[in-house]
């Protein structure tokens, strides 16, 4: 349940650049994991890593940057 939490709070950053961007800020693991309690998600730093290292490169660059992710629709001619 608590991966699953996790998962919630990706996608939600996605849809809050507030958050994003304090959490980015966070200047270790704990500080990231705090920062989202405060926002009523609720996770250790062990299932976060878990969640972080279940996701593609692709799925981490949509979340933390997602102007820079690959654009799979897109066809180069």
């Amino acid at each position: 349940m608590a991966q699953q939490t996790a998962a919630q709070l990706f996608k939600a950053v996605q849809q809050d650049q507030a958050l994003k961007e304090r959490l980015k800020a966070a200047s270790n693991p704990e500080a990231f994991v705090q920062i989202a309690r405060e926002r009523g998600y609720d996770f250790t730093v062990e299932e976060l890593e878990t969640s972080l290292s279940n996701m593609s490169s692709e799925e981490l660059a949509g979340i933390m940057n997602p102007g820079m992710a690959p654009r799979f629709h897109i066809h180069p001619r």
